[in-house]
């Protein structure tokens, strides 16, 4: 089986590089690329032939934070259903945080989610491995065992790493076996019972403040860790200002520090929490406007390296409460392109470096053969047109969940055709 996509826009984020040209596929491997490829051999030793018309061809999307839900709570995602919700958002490669229920803690847990998405998904699913067991912050997994076993990377998921000492250990271990150590960046004593960010608006609406130093504290205390132990590091969900002056000011040092961003802090800011909206409910919150904008400046400077999703479903029954009680979290599989694409848009980045945030760049930190069109790779692709305007409508996505801030909202950059392994896994 031999395909031809023709006269696309390709955009080669490994190789820097903006050219229309055809992308030849056999079977599930990208065989050439380039400019007039297709003519350089016979019409009829190919299967099928799609004229992509000027439509962009990508890498297809790697998102790098993703709750599924399973197991423990498949009412709220299954795999199957997150791997279909992937594919309808051009994503053709999906790591899956260890917050499921038994904790991705040991290596039968971490088997299980591998072969469960291969029974139901041809997607490329990756998990990461827990730090400490059962996320208790003080003892650490076996992580030479599931290194062994696949896991890309350690995490205590929406939990920070407390106890400096367990993440002094857990920096000199996972050397040994050049694992990732991924902190999700929140003081829990500064941060206590906060639902929202600390500021005029909170104490306008009565709720409790999280203080922007509650993240950039965890973040100083790790890369004096990180200096020390000469570690591979890791911070998820940046969201102030103050961190992405330390994390830039750490890599001018040369340490090895990557970090990530997700679409609602630099499309959004704490003014969406007006009227109680529990649906903008997120952790870390959303932050000012002075933090929104450091962050859309992280990304144009590449002091953020890597944009995710932070798909994180819940069901209507916890968000449907008292903002004080309603569960954090939105889902973001099925908008991750077109709320990137605003970069875009608004000239904040070129269109070839929000790909690379959402391919090249999340693939090189984790050490993943993904999200490049070099011959010989995985033929994982995207279709997209990053001009066609559409509205959000979150009653038609693929997740079983349906909390999302931005239903209704008119956006532009549509998935065309996610193909995958070289079949093509969606189709709008």
């Amino acid at each position: 089986m031999k395909d031809a996509y023709i006269n696309a826009k390709i955009l080669d984020p490994e190789k820097n590089k903006e050219f229309i040209g055809d992308i030849i596929v056999e079977k599930d491997k990208i065989i050439d690329v380039g400019p007039n490829v297709y003519k350089k051999d016979k019409p009829k030793s190919y299967t099928n032939v799609h004229d992509c018309k000027n439509l962009f061809i990508s890498p297809g999307l790697l998102d790098m934070r993703v709750s599924l839900r399973e197991p423990g709570s498949e009412h709220k995602e299954s795999i199957k259903s997150g791997c279909k919700a992937a594919f309808a958002g051009g994503i053709t490669t999906v790591v899956c945080l260890p917050n499921t229920d038994p904790v991705i803690d040991n290596v039968s847990v971490a088997e299980y989610i591998q072969k469960r998405a291969k029974e139901v998904s041809k997607i490329n699913l990756y998990t990461y491995g827990s730090l400490t067991k059962n996320f208790d912050g003080e003892n650490l997994c076996e992580m030479g065992l599931l290194s062994k076993a696949g896991v890309k990377g350690f995490t205590d998921a929406t939990k920070s790493i407390e106890n400096s000492a367990v993440l002094k250990r857990a920096l000199e271990y996972s050397k040994a076996f050049d694992s990732l150590v991924i902190q999700f960046p929140e003081d829990k004593n500064l941060a206590n019972d906060g639902v929202m960010n600390e500021g005029e608006i909170s104490t306008r609406l009565g709720l409790t403040g999280i203080p922007s130093i509650a993240e950039v504290i965890t973040i100083e205390r790790d890369l004096r860790l990180v200096e020390a132990t000469s570690a591979r590091y890791h911070v998820s969900c940046v969201s102030t200002s103050e961190s992405v002056d330390v994390i830039r000011n750490a890599k001018k040092k040369g340490l090895k520090v990557t970090c990530d961003t997700s679409p609602q802090y630099f499309t959004l800011n704490e003014m969406a929490i007006e009227d109680y909206r529990t649906f903008v409910k997120v952790s870390p919150p959303l932050r000012s406007e002075k933090d929104r904008l450091a962050i859309v400046n992280g990304l144009k400077d590449g002091t953020i390296d890597a944009i995710q999703s932070d798909h994180s479903p819940q069901d209507e029954d916890n968000k449907r409460l008292p903002f004080n009680h309603a569960e954090k979290g939105i889902i973001g599989l099925e908008t991750l392109l077109p709320l990137s694409l605003e970069l875009y848009h608004n000239k904040s980045l070129s269109l070839i470096d929000v790909i690379k945030k959402l391919t090249k760049n999340p693939a090189d930190i984790l050490n993943l053969e993904h999200g490049t069109l070099t011959k010989g790779s995985k033929a994982d692709l995207l279709i997209f047109d990053p001009n066609k305007p559409f509205v959000v409508d979150v009653k038609k996505f693929k997740s079983k969940s349906k909390n999302s801030p931005f239903d209704k909202k008119p956006s532009q950059g549509k998935v065309i055709k996610t193909i995958c392994s070289g079949e093509v896994s969606y189709a709008a």
